[in-house]
């Protein structure tokens, strides 16, 4: 595999040929929800982000998971609300949305739990963390953190280096016991009121009850007629799609799923 590398950069050419061919057609009206639409059919492949044995920033459009769609769907926004057309532009985007406070500083600095993505992206003027109107926001997620670190061998950078467990570990310590508000997924039922808060492009982040775990999968929101869909990178049907059943229809064939974060890009 051909992996040029630009300023700890890992990609392949026609990852910087789709990146700027879409950054040249966009302009900065250009919805978030357009662009993720430019991946439909991407194969679902996970841990493509694990290509090197020292942490890089890895550009790959040809396999994604939910969490890289996001992420480089969200760089392509900001550079095109930006007026920005390089390939550099984008890899300076994604860069600042991957990693904390946007400084690549090894494996550790990569924001690996969602809730921690969300935070620093806040923080950052990047996106708005949507908690209100109760409802549909009734309930509160007490974030409890402990996966990777329980799992190390489920992590290549982790099963390599060792040593990195005890930062993932501070991580971890500091996420847990964060109070956020979300939408439970009973509320998800109730269109008229959702339609007020969830806007085309928002992201949708899914909570979960699973031990460890604070966000399970992502996606981005999809009106149709018939109510909220999600435009995700889907393990089930390994490729990104829009899923024909309703967000509410989805998320009941998932027990432990509870609900949804909404996270926006902000506009410039």
């Amino acid at each position: 595999m051909t992996m040029p590398m630009m300023a700890q950069t890992t990609y392949q050419p026609s990852d910087s040929i789709k990146i700027c061919r879409l950054l040249d057609e966009a302009n900065r009206q250009t919805s978030v929800l357009w662009l993720a639409r430019q991946f439909l059919g991407v194969p679902y492949v996970a841990h493509t982000l694990e290509v090197n044995d020292d942490e890089r920033l890895v550009v790959n459009t040809r396999q994604l998971d939910c969490t890289t769609l996001v992420e480089t769907v969200t760089a392509l926004k900001l550079c095109a609300q930006n007026g920005r057309k390089r390939f550099a532009d984008y890899e300076e985007a994604l860069r600042r949305l991957r990693y904390r406070q946007g400084r690549l500083a090894g494996y550790p600095s990569r924001l690996h739990y969602f809730t921690d993505w969300i935070a620093d992206k806040e923080q950052m003027q990047i996106v708005e963390d949507i908690r209100e109107p109760n409802p549909p926001f009734t309930a509160v997620q007490t974030v409890d953190v402990s996966y990777m670190s329980k799992h190390p061998n489920a992590y290549k950078a982790l099963k390599n280096h060792p040593a990195m467990v005890s930062d993932i570990r501070t991580t971890e310590q500091a996420l847990t016991g964060l109070r956020v508000r979300y939408i439970p997924k009973r509320q998800l039922r109730n269109h008229a009121l959702l339609r007020q808060v969830v806007k085309d492009g928002d992201i949708l982040a899914i909570t979960c009850n699973k031990p460890g775990l604070d966000i399970a999968h992502l996606g981005f929101a999809v009106w149709r007629r018939d109510g909220l869909h999600l435009l995700n990178a889907s393990m089930l049907h390994k490729k990104v799609v829009e899923e024909p059943l309703t967000l509410y229809q989805y998320m009941l064939k998932h027990k432990t799923f509870t609900g949804i974060r909404v996270v926006r890009v902000r506009e410039r």
